[in-house]
């Protein structure tokens, strides 16, 4: 039996942490596609999300391993695909029930793959899935943004948000966004028109004056937002903590990405032009996994994703 390292978490929403374990190398059924992981990026949340404590049938769930978006190697195909396939290097991401790509190997529909663009290192790759299909899915998909629009982005210097904005421009959209005033400059070369510090901002002073708001925050921010749509505006919303809530627009707004290998592959030719730009927060050892989805990571610089990347690989 062949194992590989992994990391699994402890079954505790109160403390939720990470644990080191062996485990057997999963074999590929049909569909499938087993990949070497090089990077995968860190969402923190996901330790309290429902999946992660869950089984899809809605009973409890046991040592989930985190992580779902990732960039690596084929490493094994299913009986229903080419051998032809191994060694192919690519990123994606997997369901949020299966086991993730904190570890060594996991497994992924093939389609739910992309080719890696060649210009990105495998941290680079693995900082792209969830952001930019998030983005994708809801400012293109969901909210139809259109140009000359005006766009909210809340969140701008986030794992989604650099996204967002990169999007939203590419439409023809004019974009606002809230942020830390540090990342003002780096906002503003990464296309928004307007950048608002989300400490100080009023956000009733702007008026009813967006077409499209894009939401990575929730909470009282969404809840002020709503005020700032013009008539037949679109919210859209990710934030975690609208999921379970019953006022009918917040449900109607928000949604959970869902792995795309046809989006992705668009997203891989973007990025392998040059016209979609993507930006690692912290690479961290794959062996400091718990510390980095306590938020522990060391050297962000808050933009864009913290992705844990093998030691004994090379992250190019």
């Amino acid at each position: 039996m062949k194992t590989m390292h992994a990391f699994r978490f402890n079954d505790s929403p109160e403390s939720p942490d990470l644990i080191p374990v062996e485990m057997e190398i999963p074999s590929p059924g049909p569909g499938e596609r087993l990949i070497r992981i090089h990077a995968a990026g860190v969402t923190p949340t996901e330790l309290v999300w429902y999946p992660t404590t869950h089984i899809l049938e809605g009973g409890p769930r046991h040592g989930a391993i985190p992580g779902h978006e990732f960039s690596g190697i084929v490493a094994a195909v299913g009986p229903d695909a080419s051998p032809e396939e191994i060694g192919r290097p690519v990123f994606g991401m997997n369901d949020w029930f299966a086991s993730g790509a904190t570890a060594e190997y996991c497994l992924a529909p093939a389609t739910s793959l992309a080719s890696k663009p060649s210009r990105l290192s495998h941290a680079e790759a693995a900082a792209v899935p969830i952001g930019a299909l998030t983005a994708w899915q809801g400012l293109i998909e969901r909210a139809g943004v259109r140009a000359g629009e005006r766009v909210l982005i809340h969140g701008g210097s986030g794992a989604v948000g650099v996204f967002a904005i990169q999007f939203a421009r590419q439409a023809g959209a004019h974009v606002v966004t809230t942020a830390s005033p540090r990342n003002f400059p780096f906002l503003a070369d990464l296309g928004a028109n307007e950048t608002l510090d989300y400490r100080t901002v009023k956000l009733e002073d702007l008026g009813a004056s967006f077409d499209v708001i894009f939401d990575a925050v929730g909470g009282e921010t969404l809840f002020r937002s709503w005020a700032l749509l013009r008539p037949g505006g679109r919210m859209v919303t990710i934030a975690a903590d609208s999921e379970g809530t019953q006022d009918e627009r917040t449900k109607s707004a928000f949604f959970i990405v869902e792995p795309n290998g046809p989006q992705l592959e668009e997203i891989s030719r973007l990025l392998e032009a040059g016209t979609l730009r993507v930006f690692v927060d912290a690479e961290v050892p794959m062996s400091q996994a718990a510390a980095a989805y306590g938020n522990r990571a060391e050297n962000r610089k808050g933009r864009g994703k913290v992705v844990l990347v093998q030691e004994d690989e090379s992250s190019s």
